[in-house]
């Protein structure tokens, strides 16, 4: 006999195809914001997962990965419930803003709380009415301020559970992150759910590379978990496993311009690009301090002191380090 399931006050029967919302708050105009949860039963039992985006409103990729995942009907399971989630920071997304409109970061405010911010009461209600009822979580990202991540997933490599399915996501990299307070991450760790974060390019734009490379991902965790049965062509590539990671800044403020792209080996030394004034005065070169992985690169133009502009992960094999530690998650 099939178990029952219910999620967002509403019983999902085996075979069930539901759209339902999450209602938080409502516009000054007094309509409500609703977000869009798409909910697919299988008459089969089987695993909750839950495919989430749009924590930061600007993370357009990740909502397109989605999006097409509900297109082309991969959100129907054979076995098991799929649980799609494209935009939950709606307020951000009908701003075209990262955070939410009381400047909050929504992945700094859980669990959150009734009666809280408006952010808090979005994490409030996500951890109220669906964290409880899945089992993992594949929550997509990419990166902020015109930094484009090379397409990565981000667990806790010492959990073997959460390491299994990144490898069977198999992304080009799979970068180890302790959990940051009061993120998603840590508060669904707390209640024993499984969870993998991708980061895949920058704000505001869609990168068709990193979103095959989500879909393609997804399609090898349903076939891991027996939730669909897609023919796959064999997978040669091993992702690299990041255990640490450094960010080089820039050392003037000027014009940037990088000549190494993510994903790129580079040696300490290599020079990775320049920083200039725009009157052809001055070219600072940009030089790896470390060997290492470009996981990170930022495509602004124009820099200050100090901004972010390469980020080198050191993978296993380069270099063994008892301290795991990886310095941004989103």
């Amino acid at each position: 006999m099939a178990r029952r399931f219910s999620i967002l006050g509403k019983e999902i029967l085996p075979g069930q195809s539901v759209e339902l919302s999450m209602n938080v708050a409502k516009l000054h105009s007094h309509t409500p914001v609703q977000v869009p949860v798409f909910v697919d039963r299988a008459e089969k039992d089987g695993p909750v997962l839950l495919l989430m985006a749009g924590m930061h409103g600007d993370e357009i990729n990740g909502m397109e990965i989605i999006r097409r995942v509900i297109r082309k009907k991969w959100n129907k399971p054979i076995a098991g419930t799929i649980i799609c989630l494209p935009v939950f920071n709606i307020f951000g997304y009908l701003n075209v803003k990262r955070e939410l409109p009381d400047g909050r970061d929504l992945n700094r405010c859980f669990p959150g709380s009734k009666n809280g911010s408006l952010a808090s009461q979005f994490a409030f209600q996500f951890m109220k009415e669906i964290a409880p009822h899945v089992d993992m979580v594949i929550d997509f990202h990419t990166g902020a301020a015109q930094r484009s991540n090379s397409p990565q997933i981000r667990c806790l490599i010492s959990d073997p559970v959460s390491m299994e399915l990144a490898n069977v996501f198999s992304p080009p990299f799979i970068v180890h992150s302790n959990y940051i307070g009061k993120s998603v991450r840590e508060a669904l760790n707390k209640i024993d759910k499984k969870i993998l974060l991708f980061e895949g390019g920058k704000a505001n734009s869609i990168d068709e590379e990193v979103v095959e490379e989500g879909l393609a991902g997804i399609q090898r965790v349903l076939n891991h978990l027996h939730m669909r049965s897609f023919k796959l062509e064999p997978n040669e590539r091993q992702p690299i496993v990041i255990e640490s990671s450094k960010w080089l800044r820039a050392p003037s403020s000027g014009v940037f311009r990088a000549y190494k792209r993510n994903g790129e080996l580079v040696h300490e030394g290599t020079v990775l690009g320049i920083v200039c004034d725009p009157f052809g005065g001055v070219e600072n070169k940009v030089k790896a301090h470390m060997e290492g992985y470009l996981i990170c690169v930022s495509e602004s133009p124009l820099v200050n002191k100090g901004d972010a502009i390469f980020h080198i992960g050191t993978s296993i094999d380069i270099y063994n380090e008892n301290t795991l530690n990886v310095h941004e998650e989103h």
